[in-house]
């Protein structure tokens, strides 16, 4: 396929074309000392935990805040804010918070601070998707200044999950819904200030209290902890590489390219950390709208997709293809085996277009389709070349960029017939399902932003999340997984490997499986 082709090549070319501009030389910025410079592609929605569900807002929300509990690299819950924890009967959850823990502005982190931002997510006070992952909480009560108490209207066994790191931070009691332009957490970064499309300043904490029982990481001579992240908005992928190579940022995140990180890899002064991540691409259909509700629509488009081609072009291999949305290690995740596969298959979508009514044009277009992306750099190379892909099934596919911003609201009111993203922490548990397919979950109240409803996959997931037999809901969530894989109200696409650069002036960076920025706790500087 020619376009194909072209697109490719036109990867190649990028690549040369940054290291031209490399070769122009710049002169980089003076920083403070203890102080970095760190990329991001967009400006956080909402710093408010509570509201914040895009990845930048969980990223730099989860410094500044503490959650209840924490993953571990195996995605199981560990103890946090709550040292400890019991259910005395399926209904009621107690949690045992720690001693000594304070916000950034010297209150004490107590169980009422606990209990507020819990029932603020479900009394109506804000509006966010979030609310949907407590929507089986009663009430909430501070039985004394160090305990919890959570009373349910039904069993629910994701309540741990959604109280964890990323996803959850605990907020001084009365915060409002304009809490997110000035946050006030206890975790090991304190909000300075935040520019819309520019930047966010966070600053470390100098008596944090994990701090005595986090293992502390060996500051090799010369070296001091980061005092201060300047988080520094740039859109443009290409920008951000010139940004690292030449001194200007100290570190990015799975922001460029993959041409762009082989082609920064040789840079001196740059270092590239690799490791397998748990964040997922995937596709959303809106299966409301009417050339997508016919599943067989949806199939043949999966058909029509190379993931493969897709990954070894544009991912250099550095990615996993994903065939639910769960990590493929994860304890509920569905087998190969066990679910409907769409290899690349263009005949076979073809039969498909034509069973459910779509036969081919004089022009061989049989149906038309519109897909939105944010500006995203390698979003956008993926999508140009999955609409070469569905041409060749007869399905021509228009592309419509926007900034994250104005693409994420679209995505949230319905405004679209497909759209490309990553979900990122949230599908490491598996009530992502209830989040972004359970019939309860419509924005506001949830992910479920292409309107998907299955009487079927609520009662599983229902079943799931009462039952505290893991083999039992494992069997639950996996038959959740079938039926997704028959309907394929989105495709999961891959796994990507995290990919950091960072200037060597920055040292111990561990990436972290779900992207997130917690090595910035541990990292030092020179």
């Amino acid at each position: 396929m020619k376009l194909f082709a072209d697109v490719l090549r036109g990867l190649d070319w990028l690549a040369v074309f940054v290291v031209l501009l490399f070769i122009t030389g710049c002169r980089g910025r003076v920083e403070e000392p203890g102080s970095v410079v760190v990329i991001i592609e967009s400006s956080p929605n909402n710093l408010d935990l509570r509201v914040g569900a895009d990845a930048q807002s969980e990223r730099v929300g989860g410094l500044i805040f503490d959650a209840l509990v924490k993953k571990d690299e195996h995605y199981e819950l560990q103890p946090w804010l709550a040292e400890s924890w019991e259910q005395p009967d399926p209904l009621t959850w107690v949690f045992h918070l720690r001693d000594g823990v304070r916000f950034h502005d010297g209150r004490p982190l107590e169980a009422e601070d606990v209990a507020y931002t819990i029932r603020s997510l479900i009394d109506g006070s804000l509006v966010t998707a979030k609310g949907g992952g407590f929507a089986a909480v009663d009430k909430v009560e501070a039985k004394d200044r160090r305990t919890v108490v959570v009373h349910m209207k039904r069993p629910d066994a994701g309540l741990l999950f959604n109280v964890s790191d990323g996803l959850f931070g605990v907020v001084p009691r009365g915060s409002g819904k304009d809490f997110g332009l000035h946050p006030v957490g206890s975790g090991p970064f304190r909000f300075v200030s935040a520019v819309q499309d520019k930047e966010v300043i966070v600053v470390r904490i100098d008596d944090y209290w994990a701090s005595k029982i986090e293992p502390m990481q060996v500051v090799s001579e010369g070296a001091r902890r980061i005092e201060r992240v300047r988080f520094e908005v740039v859109p443009d992928a290409i920008t951000s590489a010139l940004e690292l190579k030449k001194g200007s940022a100290d570190l990015a995140s799975n922001v460029v390219t993959l041409d762009m990180v082989h082609a920064l890899e040789s840079a001196p002064n740059l270092k590239v950390e690799s490791g397998t991540g748990s964040p997922v691409v995937y596709v959303t259909f809106n299966v409301t709208y009417p050339l997508l509700k016919d599943k067989r629509v949806r199939q043949a488009i999966a058909c029509a997709m190379d993931r493969q081609a897709i990954v070894d072009a544009i991912w250099r291999g550095q990615a996993r293809l994903a065939d639910t949305l769960l990590p493929a290690e994860h304890w509920a995740a569905a087998g190969k085996a066990e679910l409907a596969q769409y290899p690349h298959d263009v005949a076979r979508a073809q039969r498909l277009l034509d069973e459910a009514g779509f036969s081919a044009g004089k022009d061989g277009v049989r149906l038309r389709l519109t897909m939105k992306t944010s500006t995203d750099e390698t979003t956008r190379l993926m999508v140009t070349v999955l609409q070469q892909q569905l041409r060749a099934a007869g399905i021509r596919l228009e592309i419509r960029s926007a900034e994250f911003g104005t693409f994420y609201a679209d995505v949230t009111k319905g405004a679209f017939q497909m759209y490309a993203l990553r979900w990122i922490g949230s599908n490491e548990d598996p009530d992502i399902f209830r989040y972004a397919y359970g019939s309860g979950s419509f924005p506001p109240k949830g992910g479920n932003r292409g309107r998907y409803s299955n009487a079927r996959v609520d009662a599983l997931l229902t079943e799931a999340a009462a039952s505290s037999d893991r083999a039992a809901r494992r069997a639950d969530y996996v038959e959740v997984q079938k039926i997704l894989s028959e309907e394929l109200p989105g495709i999961p696409l891959w796994y990507p490997n995290n990919e950091v650069i960072h200037t060597r002036r920055v040292e111990g960076v561990v990436p972290r499986g779900a992207g997130s920025f917690d090595f910035l706790r541990e990292a030092w500087v020179r």
